[in-house]
C-alpha cells in the first residue's frame, strides 16, 4: 500500500495523459434496461454484450456539458459540435466498462482502509496547491490532515474519497502492466548522445520542380491508366451525399439597423441623463467579454480595433460620451477614459444589428412553418411543397463528403453532413440554424465509399502521374551528382551542371536537426556517420532528394552523461509507462466488441415520435 501511496500523484498524471477523452467523472449507473415500451431500443451501445442505456448516456452528456460550462469552455452550439461531444462521452463510458472488466479479470480491488490511508497521507497535486493547506508557501500535511479529520467540510472528504476510489483501481492496473519497465544504461547513453552529439554537413537538395524542367516531362494515356491501376487506394473517396435545400434568411434588413440605432441612441441618452455608464453596460451591452466589467476595454494600443471605432475615439475628449458608432459588429456607445499617442482606454456598450420587431416575427413565423411542414419528413415532396407555400427556391447543394463540412457559397455548415449520412434517400433534415439563415435539407442520394472511375478523375490522376515521372527524373539527377562527387569532384562542383548549389548546415543534434533536413531522418543519421569529405545519399523526402557530405562531428562528453544519467532514466521510465498504459487502453478498445446503436434509435424515433419514451435528448433526436 505504501508503494501505491508514494506513487499516486505521478500515476494520476499518467492516467490523465493516456485517457481517451481526459478527465470526466459520471455519477450515473450502468443499469441494463433492455427494450422500452413501444419497441424502441434503449441501448445506446453494447460493449462486449453489456448495454450502455440511454439514461446513463444522456446524464453523462449533460454532466460533461455542465463541466465545460463551469470551466468556461465552449459548449456545443450546433449539431456537429454536439455529435463530437457525444462521441467523446460514449468512448469514456466504453472505457469505464472495459476497465471494470479488466479489474475483475485481474482481481484488482480497493479496500476502505486503502482509501483512508491515501486520503490522509497522499494528497493530490491540486490539493497541495490550495492556500489553506500551505505554510509559508509550502504544502503542510498536518494542516491538511487536521482539516480533513475535523468534519468541517464532509462534502470535501466525500469528493476526494470518490476520486481515489475511481482512480486507485486504474493505478493498480498500471502498476501491474508496467512493473517490468526497465531502462538500460546503453539506452540512456543513446538518448544522451542524441541530444549532446552535434554534426555539421554540406547538403545539396534536389527538388524535382527545380532540378527538372516540368515542361520537358511527357506522359501518355497509358502512363495515366497504369498509375491509376497501381494507386487505386490513393484515389479512394469517402461516402458522398447529394442534397437539396430551402433557406430562410436571418440577415438583418434596413429596419433592423434603424431599430439598433434607435436603441443605441436611447442607451446613450439614459447615460447622459445621469445613469452610470457601468450599470447600463452591464444591462445592455452584447459584448460578453467586458459587459460585467461595465464595458471596460482596458488600456489598448492603437490598431487593436476596427478603423471606425478608433476614428471615433481619436475625435473624443476624456469623459465624453460618443454618438452611436457603426462598425461591422453593430453600434457602439463609447466613453473615453484616457487618450495618448500610444493608445487609449475606453468603455463601450455594443448594440448589435439583429432581427427586430415585425421582421423578427416574420422570420420566426416562416421558420416555424418550415419546421412543421418540411423538417424530419420521409416524403421527398415535402421540401418542394413548403418552398411553393413560402415562396422559396429549392437549391442544389454542392456534393459533400462524409466527415467534411458543406460549402454553401462563402458559408460552411457542419450539421448537414452529420445528418445526411444517418438519413435515407428522400428524407428531410431537422431545421438547421445558422447565424445567417434557417435551412432544411433533403437527401437526394448517397454514393458509398469507393474509387471513382478514371474518367471522373482523369485530371487528378494525370497530375499525380506527372509528379511521379518528375520525381523519377529528379532521382536520376541526384544519382548523377552522387556519382560525380564520389568520382573526385567536390559536392559543389558536382551540383553546378544541374543548376544546383551546396550549403553547409549545422552544427545540429539528432533530436534538433537542421530545418533543411528535418523531414529526412536518414539524411540526419548520415550526417553523424559520414567521415569528413565522404558523400552519402541520395536520401528521399516528400519534397526532395538530399545528398550529404560529412564536415565534422562533435561527440557528447561521458562525464556530463554521468551527471545527467538518473534524470534521463526517470524521464525515459515515465515515457515508457505512458506508452505502456496507452497500449493497454488501446488494446482493450481494439479487442472489444462494441455496437453503436445511436443511429438505430434516431431512425426509430423519427418514424414513431409520438410513442418515443424520451424527452428532447442530447442526441439531437
Amino acid at each position: 500500500m505504501m508503494r501505491t501511496m508514494r506513487g499516486i500523484a505521478p500515476w494520476i498524471m499518467v492516467i490523465v495523459a493516456v485517457s481517451f477523452v481526459g478527465w470526466m467523472v459520471f455519477e450515473v449507473g450502468m443499469d441494463v434496461t433492455g427494450q422500452t415500451s413501444g419497441g424502441i431500443v434503449d441501448e445506446v451501445a453494447l460493449v462486449n454484450g453489456r448495454p450502455i442505456d440511454f439514461q446513463t448516456f444522456s446524464v453523462a452528456v449533460r454532466q460533461t456539458t455542465e463541466q465545460q460550462r463551469q470551466a468556461g469552455a465552449p459548449t456545443p452550439s450546433n449539431m456537429t459540435e454536439q455529435r463530437q461531444l457525444e462521441d467523446q462521452v460514449l468512448e469514456q463510458l466504453i472505457q469505464e466498462i472495459l476497465l471494470a472488466e479488466e479489474y475483475e479479470r485481474r482481481g484488482i480491488t480497493v479496500s476502505d482502509e486503502e482509501i483512508r490511508q491515501l486520503l490522509l497521507n497522499a494528497p493530490l497535486p491540486e490539493i497541495q496547491n490550495i492556500e489553506i493547506f500551505q505554510t509559508e508557501g509550502q504544502f503542510d500535511l498536518a494542516k491538511y490532515q487536521r482539516y480533513l479529520t475535523s468534519g468541517a467540510d464532509p462534502g470535501f472528504a466525500l469528493a476526494l474519497e470518490q476520486r481515489y476510489r475511481n482512480e486507485l483501481p486504474r493505478i493498480k492496473l498500471m502498476e501491474q502492466v508496467t512493473e517490468d519497465v526497465y531502462v538500460s544504461d546503453a539506452k540512456l547513453w543513446r538518448m544522451f548522445r542524441d541530444r549532446a552529439d552535434s554534426a555539421t554537413a554540406t547538403v545539396v537538395a534536389v527538388v524535382p520542380q527545380v532540378a527538372v524542367d516540368p515542361a520537358a516531362v511527357r506522359i501518355t494515356e497509358e502512363d495515366i491508366e497504369r498509375y491509376y491501376r497501381d494507386h487505386l487506394d490513393e484515389f479512394e473517396r469517402p461516402a458522398q451525399a447529394f442534397l437539396s435545400y430551402v433557406e430562410i434568411s436571418r440577415r438583418a434588413a434596413a429596419s433592423d439597423s434603424a431599430a439598433a440605432l434607435e436603441r443605441a441612441q436611447s442607451v446613450r441618452q439614459e447615460i447622459v441623463d445621469g445613469t452610470e455608464f457601468e450599470l447600463v453596460a452591464a444591462r445592455e451591452s452584447a459584448d460578453s467579454g467586458n459587459r460585467e466589467l461595465g464595458g471596460d476595454l482596458g488600456d489598448v494600443p492603437w490598431g487593436s480595433f476596427v478603423p471606425p471605432f478608433e476614428d471615433a475615439v481619436r475625435a473624443m475628449r476624456p469623459g465624453q460620451i460618443s454618438q452611436p458608432v457603426l462598425t461591422p459588429f453593430g453600434y457602439h456607445v463609447i466613453r473615453l477614459e484616457a487618450l495618448s499617442d500610444s493608445g487609449f482606454h475606453v468603455r463601450h456598450i455594443l448594440i448589435p444589428i439583429e432581427l427586430y420587431g415585425d421582421h423578427l416575427e416574420e422570420v420566426d413565423r416562416r421558420a416555424d412553418s418550415l419546421d412543421v411542414l418540411a423538417a424530419d419528413q420521409d416524403d421527398p415532396t415535402a421540401l418542394d411543397s413548403v418552398a411553393a407555400i413560402l415562396g422559396l427556391q429549392v437549391g442544389t447543394a454542392p456534393p459533400v463528403y462524409e466527415g467534411a463540412r458543406l460549402e454553401l457559397g462563402r458559408y460552411l455548415l457542419g450539421d448537414p453532413s452529420i445528418w445526411a449520412f444517418d438519413a435515407s434517400s428522400g428524407q428531410t433534415s431537422p431545421v438547421i440554424e445558422a447565424d445567417w439563415a434557417y435551412y432544411v435539407f433533403r437527401l437526394d442520394s448517397l454514393v458509398p465509399v469507393g474509387v471513382p472511375p478514371l474518367e471522373e478523375i482523369q485530371r487528378e490522376v494525370a497530375i499525380a502521374t506527372q509528379r511521379e515521372v518528375l520525381l523519377m527524373a529528379a532521382r536520376d539527377v541526384a544519382d548523377s551528382i552522387v556519382g560525380a562527387a564520389r568520382g573526385g569532384a567536390t559536392l559543389e562542383q558536382a551540383a553546378a551542371p544541374h543548376g544546383l548549389t551546396a550549403q553547409t548546415v549545422g552544427p545540429f543534434s539528432r533530436v534538433s536537426p537542421s530545418p533543411v533536413l528535418r523531414d529526412t531522418p536518414e539524411a540526419v543519421g548520415a550526417a553523424f556517420g559520414l567521415a569528413p569529405g565522404a558523400v552519402g545519399g541520395p536520401y528521399e523526402s516528400e519534397m526532395a532528394f538530399f545528398i550529404i557530405e560529412g564536415v565534422s562531428v562533435q561527440r557528447g562528453d561521458s562525464a556530463t552523461f554521468l551527471g545527467q544519467q538518473e534524470a534521463l532514466r526517470a524521464e525515459l521510465i515515465r515515457q515508457a509507462r505512458e506508452a505502456r498504459a496507452q497500449l493497454v487502453f488501446s488494446s482493450l478498445r481494439q479487442q472489444a466488441d462494441v455496437v453503436d446503436r445511436r443511429a438505430e434509435i434516431r431512425r426509430q424515433l423519427q418514424q414513431a415520435p409520438e410513442t418515443g419514451p424520451f424527452p428532447t435528448s442530447p442526441l439531437g433526436f
